[in-house]
């Protein structure tokens, strides 16, 4: 396994199973961003309400990954990254010196850009990877409802539940995506932080995996990254359109409902990228 995806799993739920968490607020203020020297975000201001899908959108090179990353603090595996701001998970900075790494990533949940099952496990086992990978122990009654209900939950359920012990990695690519989800679930996140989880599916994927990304959505907050404007304008409630410039650092230059964004945005640099004018 390796340390990205170790790093990116929460730990795990309590013994049994519990009831499901309220999704969180999140606030990213004035953040900024670097990698040594070079600059990569300017005081970045967003706020994404709980229980809602927020998509991010705007050009390549424009920071978009990198304020996604800051969410969770992932940003911190990085050599030489440094970043200022603050990032409040119900009014709670998850930056402050006191707070712990872990506590974060007990909230906020990752599924990458490239479907990453882990290959030795089964499908049965890669729901419950988080609980290994923090020594929880629950009953086999629990894992059992537990895998169900991710699988379940990620969209998934109806077409694994007859080969739960063959490999994850023998599933289709979209598959395997709704997998990671039904992963992320399975620990209980208040925020699922998600980075173009579809750029490498084929469409008839995609479109399983946005309906499951709209109906996660409704239990937990989301925040999605995407270049597909459609995509985007499909799945998410809010959008904020980044955009750096003639080597400047990213910015946020709009954002609010994803149907105000694309049907009547204030600026005119986001109407001319939401309509492919360019990026």
């Amino acid at each position: 396994m390796t340390t990205e995806i170790l790093e990116a799993v929460p730990p795990a739920i309590p013994s049994g199973g519990g009831s499901r968490v309220a999704p969180a607020d999140l606030r990213a203020d004035a953040i900024s961003a670097w990698f040594g020297q070079r600059k990569v975000l300017d005081r970045v201001s967003l706020d994404i309400p709980g229980g809602e899908v927020t998509a991010l959108i705007g050009p390549s090179g424009c920071g978009k990954s990198t304020f996604l990353r800051i969410l969770n603090r992932m940003h911190e595996l990085v050599p030489g990254a440094a970043l200022a701001g603050s990032v409040l998970l119900d009014g709670e900075d998850i930056y402050d010196p006191d707070r712990r790494l872990t506590d974060a990533r007990k909230a906020i949940g990752m599924v990458f850009q490239k479907p990453n099952p882990f290959p030795a496990m089964s499908i049965y086992d890669n729901v419950l990877a988080g609980l290994k990978i923090t020594g929880t122990k629950i009953g086999k009654s629990d894992k059992d409802s537990l895998v169900e209900e991710s699988l379940t939950r990620a969209g998934l359920w109806a077409e694994v539940r007859d080969r739960l012990k063959q490999p994850g990695s023998a599933l289709s690519g979209g598959q395997q995506q709704r997998l990671c989800i039904a992963r992320s679930l399975a620990v209980r996140p208040r925020v699922l932080l998600m980075d173009e989880p579809c750029s490498a599916l084929d469409p008839t994927s995609t479109r399983v995996v946005e309906e499951t990304i709209m109906e996660i959505g409704q239990q937990v907050t989301v925040v999605i990254v995407t270049h597909n404007m459609q995509q985007a304008h499909r799945v998410s409630a809010r959008c904020a359109f980044f955009l750096a410039s003639q080597g400047t650092p990213g910015v946020i230059v709009e954002h609010g409902p994803t149907a105000t964004i694309f049907e009547n945005p204030q600026d005119q640099r986001t109407s001319d990228y939401v309509n492919g004018r360019f990026g």
